[in-house]
């Protein structure tokens, strides 16, 4: 599980966009709270995509095994 992904810091910033935004623009939140809603929301991200990347593993896995080849693909010259 990745913790600093790019992917997982965009998806927990978009995850906690409000505390943030409450926090830099309103002032109605303290920077503490906000903060730990962040890490809460990054720990979130990487397991949900931890399971997306488990997921499409196997999808591409499974395709390469199968994959079609060419037969000039196929022959192997022998070597000079």
């Amino acid at each position: 599980m990745a913790l600093i992904r790019p992917s997982t810091l965009l998806l927990a910033t978009a995850i906690s966009a409000p505390a943030l935004w409450h926090t830099a623009v309103t002032g109605d939140l303290t920077a503490t709270v906000a903060m730990e809603r962040f890490l809460l929301a990054v720990a979130v991200s990487a397991v949900l995509l931890a399971g997306l990347r488990g997921l499409t593993a196997s999808y591409s896995r499974h395709r390469i095994a199968t994959a079609p080849v060419r037969a000039e693909d196929r022959a192997v010259d022998p070597p000079q």
